[in-house]
């Protein structure tokens, strides 16, 4: 009999003060073969210092935590973990919020109503490098980027190869396929990826294509 390779499930961990939503994620993510709950937080998260075994690939956050809040969260995870992405969870579409956990370093925000499908589906989508938006949350995003550029026209010039890196994201491509597809090596993209958020001036993934959208770059 031929070896069959087994698939890594996605690693997943919900940070969420509601109980009775906590619990409702968590079976969510443990009935579907191709994920792994590695935690579960009521938002009294001890120091972040995961171990490799239950280190998340994914970690769904709610943004209204009691104490310190999701978007803290994320920002002392992302300077730690960078290539941990995180999944904002929201009961309202709050314009400042939405800002704050992009610049955070968020890769996507869900309303909490979505159903259960949808979460899935966005939790695959981040893992494999897209950033799940609402079309009415993208709106608030191209608004308030148009609002802090101001009437800045100055035109973004990127080489060829950056643009190609910048498409591949906007694809939803991880940095690995990104690399496959080029012929270069996952730390080349880095470097070209690096090079695209400084000339964009953004600091994440989702900020990167929502300017690469609005711009019309790709």
């Amino acid at each position: 009999m031929p070896y069959l390779s087994r698939v890594m499930p996605i690693k997943v961990m919900i940070v969420e003060d509601n109980p009775n939503l906590r619990l409702a994620l968590k079976s969510l993510v443990a009935i579907s073969d191709d994920f792994a709950c590695v935690g579960d937080y009521d938002g009294a998260m001890p120091e972040i210092d995961f171990k490799e075994r239950d280190m998340p690939d994914v970690i769904l956050m709610d943004i209204d935590l009691p104490g310190e809040n999701g978007i803290s969260y994320t920002r002392r995870i992302k300077d730690k973990y960078p290539f941990i992405n995180i999944l904002m969870l929201t009961v309202v579409e709050q314009e400042d919020k939405i800002m704050e956990a992009i610049y955070a370093g968020a890769s996507g925000y869900l309303i909490k109503s979505a159903v259960p499908e949808n979460i899935l589906d966005n939790i695959r989508v981040i893992h494999k490098g897209g950033s799940p938006l609402t079309p009415s949350i993208a709106r608030v995003i191209f608004r308030n980027l148009r609002s802090e550029r101001g009437d800045k026209k100055e035109k973004v010039y990127l080489s060829t190869r950056e643009i190609e890196v910048l498409t591949g994201l906007v694809n939803g491509l991880t940095y690995k396929m990104i690399a496959q597809k080029h012929f270069i090596s996952v730390d080349t993209v880095r470097s070209y990826i690096r090079s695209v958020y400084e000339k964009l001036e953004v600091h994440s993934r989702s900020e990167a294509i929502v300017r690469a959208l609005n711009d019309k770059l790709v």
